[in-house]
């Protein structure tokens, strides 16, 4: 306390000294601040102890080929999930023992989902299963654990760049060549990123092409239209109508025989009926010819479209990753790309532009109406703003404590902190607890000249002896309350110890230096006033008593000392 007390008493001796102290104390707190900004995340991935895998086959496979890749998948796994996760066998393994697994298909859509029997290694089945991809060549695998604030496998981070354009050709070049950006094996854009083609970058699937023979269907009274609703029911069903049972509504769809459509070649030879009742096969009025194309067509804005959806790894920030792709690939390409062609960052990318500009905003909101508050508790301007000065500190000292629980962190071997949406909560949480100090301090100063009619620099230097004893006894249990929170692992650790560090780093560093920070300006801010109402009024108008005036009436001699006071009174 004395030491505190003594060096806040040896600053105010000299304006000069309080200036440089208020000057260096913010001004480090901004260029600390922009200094050890951490990138910035979405939200965090929590644990559900669920690592979901997305398999895209080649063009082409059947439902036997997909089914061959799931024994292959389940005799890789086999010694993982074959095992007693208790016993010595288990142990020995090089990822953790699986409690349970999926593989399923539809489509071409090939789903895998690994449970592990310790929650708390759920994230090395992502390894397991990268090991996978040399046992099925020509597959696109993505695996990510699953978030549990997002649905999918993207886990809440994913950067979803959408190319369109008119031209299915160069939207699929175009993605060929940012596929081969990122996933470069020598050189890849971000180490360890997933990424894969929404829906694909081939245009190999095999397809049925059916012309209509326009002189001949016209003869015999069949058009275009009934000619592709026919062939559409005979080889995959087509909707017809619907009925009610009940309040329940049921499609009525019409469906061929599968004994008639077991192979393409036989397509020509279904037959449909004409108006006048006759049968005549497809091959007399159309052309039916083989060929390939795109599995699937997607459409934005009526243009076609083709996404590259990217998953960064944990290590590696969103805005990290985000800053890459736009610097690295989506900024020369903009450049060859003619008009027609566009390419906008989306997903994950968008929310979290869209998240924080909302928090910056937020965040001003928060100050203004603290100072607000401050303003009519205090009835004036200039107090509160002494005390939200005090707020920057906070925020240095938040941005370093997570820069330690990184460094913690990262010494543990898991992924840094990064500032998601949950952490920066921790600022604005900030706001309201660092101006307590302040606060004290103040007002106290504030009692103590108007009830005491002491001097400003003696109230203040009191103020700081009075108070400093609570504000280190909040502080302290505020913060050994805290450091569990950030320091011991636990189920859902993740989720809040980032949150948790900000708050105990701003409230550490601003509750040292506010003791030195506060009452500087806090003089400097009376002592300003002073000299401008005494600029400003001339001294007939002066008929309430300063607190400097009041100080000269306290120190003044006693009338009875000085020769002819009472001739002068």
């Amino acid at each position: 306390i004395d030491l505190v007390v003594g060096l806040n008493a040896w600053i105010q001796r000299s304006w000069m000294r309080r200036v440089a102290v208020v000057a260096g104390l913010v001004g480090a707190s901004i260029v600390l601040s922009m200094v050890f900004w951490p990138k910035v995340e979405y939200l965090p991935v929590g644990n559900r102890n669920l690592v979901l895998c997305f398999i895209l086959p080649p063009p082409g496979y059947n439902l036997e080929q997909l089914n061959a890749m799931g024994q292959i998948v389940e005799d890789e796994l086999q010694p993982y999930w074959d095992v007693n996760p208790d016993s010595p066998e288990a142990k020995q393994l090089d990822f953790p023992p699986i409690k349970d697994f999926f593989y399923f298909a539809r489509g071409r859509s090939v789903f895998l989902g690994l449970r592990s029997a310790d929650p708390s290694r759920v994230d090395e089945l992502i390894l397991l299963v990268d090991r996978l991809r040399p046992k099925l060549p020509g597959t696109i695998v993505v695996a990510s654990k699953s978030s549990l604030f997002e649905r999918g496998l993207t886990a809440g981070r994913s950067i979803d760049i959408e190319i369109t354009g008119p031209e299915l050709t160069e939207l699929v070049a175009i993605g060929g060549r940012i596929m081969g950006t990122i996933m470069n094996p020598q050189q890849p854009l971000i180490a360890g990123a997933q990424a894969r083609p929404v829906p694909s970058l081939d245009l190999s699937s095999p397809e049925v092409h059916v012309t209509p023979r326009l002189m001949q269907s016209s003869d015999l009274g069949v058009s275009a239209a009934d000619l592709g609703y026919a062939v559409n029911a005979l080889v995959d069903g087509a909707y017809a109508t619907d009925y009610y049972v009940g309040g329940d509504k049921i499609d009525l769809t019409i469906i061929g025989d599968e004994l008639f459509m077991d192979q393409t070649q036989d397509v020509e030879m279904l037959t449909v009926s004409t108006p006048a009742g006759k049968l005549i096969p497809i091959a007399a009025l159309a052309e039916v010819t083989l060929g390939s194309g795109p599995e699937q067509i997607n459409h934005r804005e009526r243009q076609r479209a083709i996404t590259i959806q990217v998953t960064p790894p944990p290590e590696v920030a969103l805005e990290d990753a985000i800053e890459r792709i736009e610097t690295q690939i989506l900024a020369g390409l903009r450049e060859e790309l003619q008009g027609e062609y566009t390419i906008r960052l989306s997903g994950t990318a968008d929310k979290l532009r869209e998240t924080w500009l909302a928090l910056r905003w937020n965040l001003l909101l928060a100050l203004l109406i603290t100072y607000l508050l401050m303003a009519a508790l205090f009835e004036s301007w200039v107090h509160p703003l002494v005390i939200i000065l005090s707020v920057p500190l906070g925020a240095v000292g938040g941005i370093l404590g997570l820069r330690l629980l990184s460094q913690y962190l990262m010494l543990q071997g898991q992924p840094p902190q990064a500032l998601d949406v949950l952490t920066m909560l921790g600022f604005v949480i900030l706001i309201g607890t660092v101006v307590n100090n302040a606060i004290l301090i103040v007002h106290q100063s504030l009692n103590l000249m108007r009830e005491q009619q002491m001097p400003p620099q003696s109230a203040i230097l009191e103020s700081v002896r009075t108070r400093i004893r609570p504000i280190f006894m909040t502080t302290l249990t505020t913060v050994f309350g805290l450091a569990p929170l950030v320091l011991f692992p636990g189920a859902g650790s993740e989720l809040y110890r980032g949150l948790g560090s900000v708050v105990l780093g701003g409230l550490l560093v601003s509750t040292i230096f506010t003791l030195v920070l506060v009452p500087s300006l806090f003089s400097l801010m009376l002592d300003l006033g002073q000299l401008l109402r005494g600029s400003v009024l001339p001294t007939s108008d002066r008929d309430e008593p300063t607190a400097c005036s009041r100080e000269l009436d306290v120190r003044e001699p006693e009338p009875s000392e000085v020769p002819g006071a009472e001739s002068l009174v």
